[in-house]
């Protein structure tokens, strides 16, 4: 007979961080770029998240520190080419989308289809490792942003940015060191949005 695995201990650093984690905004990000040791560490933290199938309908795609100023121009462009009235400023933030934090990790939902695990869930997993990937990078002294924007739903900006057919974006995680306190804003009432299940026909 097996013996029943000891329950884990209460973490209360770990709770601590869950109850009053925020994010930053990317551009109140700066300090120095994660290491590549850092890096790969924090991949492998995210992929860390519930899996049906074992299927790891994800992958990551890591932006080079230089590649920010490239990855600008193309946006800036492609915004003023679909936007005739677009102004100067709207222009010079396209420009900065990949520049705003030292760091910059696409995770691409790759779902497989015509498979018994459905779409949803996997990617609902990708969704996971989003933000498992912000939580790693606390762990790592960081902190992350969860960003999608409008070129994650563009049919060009998303090959540009590394997507192949039948994938889409995630998110873009942003990963710096926060330049300001994290603020916190309203959350939902737990009570408002629970209930307990009751059989409908009893």
């Amino acid at each position: 007979m097996s013996t029943p695995l000891k329950t884990a201990e209460k973490n209360q650093v770990l709770l601590s961080h869950l109850q009053k984690r925020r994010s930053v905004p990317s551009l109140n990000m700066g300090g120095d770029r994660p290491d590549d040791e850092a890096i790969a560490s924090m991949l492998e933290i995210a992929a860390r998240v519930p899996d049906h199938g074992k299927l790891a309908p994800w992958r990551f795609i890591v932006y080079p520190e230089n590649a920010g100023g490239e990855i600008g121009s193309y946006l800036s462009n492609l915004w003023g080419s679909e936007n005739a009235d677009a102004s100067e400023d709207r222009l010079e933030l396209e420009k900065n989308r990949f520049a705003r934090a030292p760091l910059v990790i696409g995770v691409v939902s790759c779902p497989v289809k015509d498979h018994k695990i459905p779409v949803w869930e996997q990617e609902l997993s990708a969704g996971a490792v989003c933000l498992n990937l912000i939580h790693a990078a606390y762990g790592h002294g960081y902190i992350g942003q969860w960003l999608t924007e409008w070129y994650s739903f563009h049919d060009g900006a998303v090959r540009h940015l590394g997507a192949g057919e039948g994938e889409r974006f995630a998110g873009f995680i942003h990963v710096g060191t926060p330049s300001i306190e994290p603020s916190e804003r309203p959350r939902p009432i737990i009570n408002d949005i629970t209930t307990t299940w009751s059989n409908p026909a009893a």
